[in-house]
C-alpha cells in the first residue's frame, strides 16, 4: 500500500498546524495584541510548519517504501522520529532565522532555542504519533476488509480441482477432511471422496472455524459430524463422531487440543 493510498491526512493537517501555531502563540505569549503585526507573524509561522510538516509527511511516505514497519517495527519508529524532528526542526530555525534577519537585521533571540524548540520537539513526536497511528488503523482496516472477503467465500464453499473441472463443494455438503496413505481426502455427507491438491495445515486455514474443527493431525470434521466427547485420562479426550463410514466413531484429541476444542464444541461461534 502506497502512502498516497494510506494517508488522508492533508485538509487535516492544514488545519491542525493553523490551530498549532495559534496554540504556540497563547504558550508563548502572555500579552497578544491583536493587529496587522499578530496577522503577519502568525501567516509566517503558519506557512513555516506547513513546510515544516510536508518535509515530515515526505519523509514517512519514503520510508514507507524503503524500510517498511512490518520488517523492524520499533526501528522503523525510532529512525522516523528521529529523522523528521531533525528535519522539521532544521526548515522551522533557519525560516525563522531567515525571517528575522530580514524583517529586524538580527537572528532570534535565545529564548527561542531554550523554548520555543523544545515545544516544536513535542509537536513533531505527536505529529509522528499520528502518522504512526494513521499506518496501523490502515493495516487493520485493510485487514477486516480481508476478513469480510474470508467471509464472503465461506458462503460459498471449498474449491477443488476434480479432473479437468473446478468444483465448489458447498461447506455444507462437506463432513470432513482426512488423511489416507499420504493423501488428503475430502469427505461429503454422501460418502464422495475428492482429493484436495493442499495438506490439512493449509485447508485448516482455509475452512470457516466455526463449523470445521482440525482434531488432530488425521482429521478436519464438519461439527454437524460431531455427538460429544469422552474424557480418557490426562487431559485428553476421545471426540464421538457420528458421521460416514470414513469417519471412525471416536477420534483422540491430545490434551494440548482439547480446552480449545470444548471450547468450540460448546459455544457456538456465531
Amino acid at each position: 500500500m502506497q502512502g498516497k493510498h494510506k494517508y488522508k491526512d492533508v485538509k487535516f493537517f492544514l488545519i491542525a498546524i493553523a490551530f498549532i501555531s495559534a496554540f504556540n502563540y497563547y504558550l508563548t505569549y502572555s500579552n497578544i495584541r491583536f493587529n496587522w503585526f499578530l496577522v503577519m507573524t502568525y501567516t509566517i509561522d503558519t506557512v513555516q510548519g506547513w513546510l515544516a510538516w510536508w518535509a515530515v509527511r515526505s519523509i514517512v511516505i519514503y520510508l514507507d517504501k524503503k524500510l517498511p514497519y512490518a520488517h523492524q517495527p520499533l526501528k522503523r519508529i525510532l529512525i522516523q522520529l528521529v529523522v523528521t524532528t531533525v528535519a522539521g526542526l532544521l526548515i522551522i530555525i533557519l525560516l525563522t532565522e531567515l525571517v528575522s534577519w530580514i524583517a529586524r537585521g538580527r537572528g532570534v533571540p535565545l529564548s527561542f532555542y531554550l523554548f520555543d524548540v523544545f515545544i516544536f520537539i513535542i509537536w513533531f513526536i505527536v505529529i509522528n504519533g499520528i502518522y504512526i497511528g494513521m499506518h496501523y488503523y490502515a493495516e487493520w482496516k485493510q485487514s477486516e476488509i480481508q476478513r469480510q472477503e474470508e467471509k464472503k467465500l465461506r458462503i460459498g464453499g471449498f474449491n477443488i480441482k476434480h479432473g479437468n473441472q473446478n468444483i465448489l463443494v458447498a461447506f455444507g455438503d462437506i463432513s470432513g477432511f482426512f488423511v489416507e496413505d499420504g493423501y488428503t481426502i475430502l469427505l461429503t455427507w454422501q460418502n464422495k471422496k475428492y482429493f484436495p491438491d493442499k495438506s490439512l495445515d493449509k485447508i485448516e486455514d482455509m475452512l470457516p472455524g466455526e463449523l470445521f474443527f482440525r482434531l488432530n493431525r488425521q482429521y478436519i470434521v464438519h461439527r454437524n459430524a460431531l455427538t460429544g466427547f469422552k474424557r480418557t485420562g490426562d487431559g485428553k479426550i476421545d471426540v464421538l463422531v457420528n458421521g460416514p463410514a470414513n469417519f471412525p466413531k471416536a477420534i483422540p484429541v491430545s490434551r494440548t487440543r482439547a480446552a480449545k476444542f470444548k471450547s468450540w464444541f460448546q459455544h457456538d461461534d456465531n
